[in-house]
């Protein structure tokens, strides 16, 4: 029988490795997580976008003013700025690749996919990457209430859902602008209570979005500006969002954190949570009483992530519901390169033709191009999502031909069915993996597998 320690490594992190040694319980298993709230000083941060954006404002204007040398600073730098981005996702890989229970960086993917943003431009692309260090992995055992404060009120989030470009009717900057159409926008407001917090089919209004949607007016980005709030352009008075009143007083953040501590401690977050970490983590139809469960811990808890993890990590779902999951591509990826033996600096020093053709571009040929989901519902969960003809076939290519680009010599095939699947791999591979023709097929098909694609 498998033990915990496998089981939670598949299930809860990117898979086994035959470098490392995940914890064997679950308070072990819990523990971990914290080694993914902590980032060094290479990190993008948002300070340091800030400064680069700031930078690029000023060689922005000289190019546009017709400077020739002044266009060629400008392509340098962003070609530079670039780099900083590929080595950011490179740093994704590789500390999925190198954390031994894999779970605090699997639960970096989950919330960032939750509080989902995108990029766009050199520097909005290295806006989303700060994201995951301001607004994501210091709350991985925190509070939830805190997570999503600092993600609703990060400048990705708010220029991905237009708040910037929301400016309260009668704010200051409209009466100052009674000719220029300064709307209200309300994609951050629904979302905040649709996909961040209560869900879909809470009980809640058109009137509360609106509503809340003008208590978010003020929240404004700009490089050159400190802070994240305008009261200028903030709506004055009293909004009523779920039955509460808030503001009435100097528009201020306060009355923006007064909401999202409301709704982060709803009945319905607590619901809504705990089904969308369930569905992720266990099975796309996952057991009420796990999400019952879940839901109980995170009510008790005032949304404490910590109790949540280790909820999570005791179920005894996660061995009665085992591969009831398809693996997404990322995680498809770093568990081939966890099982083939590949550390985090041999990721770290792919040169960029490398990255792409290993990772970037299989991983777009597999349905899920690098920060670039659909909407703002994140990465679907279901399996049909990611088990279409060309994303299997993509699997399957890759398996053959990836694996003796990234390690030489091969792993011996029957040493990897070990490494990779421990002792959950099926009677039906491990019948043939010792009958493949090379070691090359070997390889493969441990790695197209069922088996390894799903958890």
């Amino acid at each position: 029988m498998p033990s915990y320690a496998e089981i939670a490594a598949i299930r809860l992190g990117f898979g086994l490795s035959p470098r490392l040694t995940p914890p064997a319980d679950p308070s072990g298993m819990a523990a971990s997580v914290a080694a993914s709230t902590r980032f060094g000083s290479e990190a993008v941060t948002l300070d340091k976008v800030r400064a680069w954006q700031d930078k690029g404002l000023d060689l922005g204007a000289a190019a546009r003013a017709g400077d020739p040398a002044a266009r060629d600073r400008d392509v340098a730098y962003r070609r530079r700025l670039g780099g900083i981005y590929r080595a950011a996702i490179q740093n994704r890989f590789a500390r999925a690749v190198d954390d031994p229970s894999g779970f605090g960086e699997r639960l970096v993917w989950f919330w960032a996919d939750h509080f989902t943003v995108t990029g766009g431009t050199v520097y909005w692309n290295l806006m989303t990457d700060a994201f995951v260090q301001d607004a994501i992995r210091p709350h991985l055992t925190g509070r939830f209430a805190d997570m999503m404060l600092a993600a609703e009120t990060h400048p990705a989030m708010v220029r991905y859902l237009d708040q910037d470009r929301s400016v309260g009717p009668n704010s200051a900057r409209a009466r100052r602008n009674p000719d220029k159409p300064l709307g209200l926008n309300e994609n951050l407001a629904r979302e905040m209570i649709e996909l961040h917090s209560l869900g879909v089919g809470a009980d809640y209004s058109q009137q509360d979005v609106t509503q809340l949607a003008e208590l978010l007016t003020g929240l404004a980005y700009h490089p050159r500006q400190t802070g994240i709030f305008r009261p200028g352009q903030a709506e004055p008075g009293v909004e009523t969002v779920l039955g509460v009143r808030y503001g009435g007083g100097r528009a201020s953040l306060d009355d923006i954190r007064g909401v999202i501590a409301d709704l982060a401690r709803h009945p319905a977050t607590a619901r809504h949570i705990a089904r969308k970490m369930a569905v992720h983590f266990v099975a796309d139809e996952p057991p009420q009483p796990l999400v019952d469960r879940l839901a109980a811990v995170f009510a008790d808890t005032s949304g404490d992530l910590g109790a949540m993890n280790l909820a999570l990590a005791e179920a005894p779902e996660l061995r009665q519901q085992f591969r009831r999951k398809m693996r997404q591509p990322f995680d498809f990826l770093v568990a081939a390169l966890r099982g083939l033996g590949v550390d985090g600096r041999q990721v770290r020093d792919m040169k960029p033709g490398q990255l792409q053709r290993l990772l970037m571009q299989p991983m777009t040929a597999m349905g899920q191009a690098w920060g670039s989901p659909l909407g703002p519902d994140g990465w679907p969960e279901d399996q049909a999502a990611w088990a279409s003809p060309q994303g299997l076939a993509m699997r399957i290519t890759w398996a053959l031909s990836a694996p003796s680009r990234l390690t030489d010599p091969l792993p011996d095939a029957r040493q990897l069915l070990r490494a990779a699947l421990g002792d959950t791999a099926s009677e039906a591979l491990s019948w043939a993996v010792p009958r493949a023709e090379s070691q090359a097929e070997g390889v493969a098909l441990i790695l197209a597998s069922a088996d390894f694609n799903r958890r």
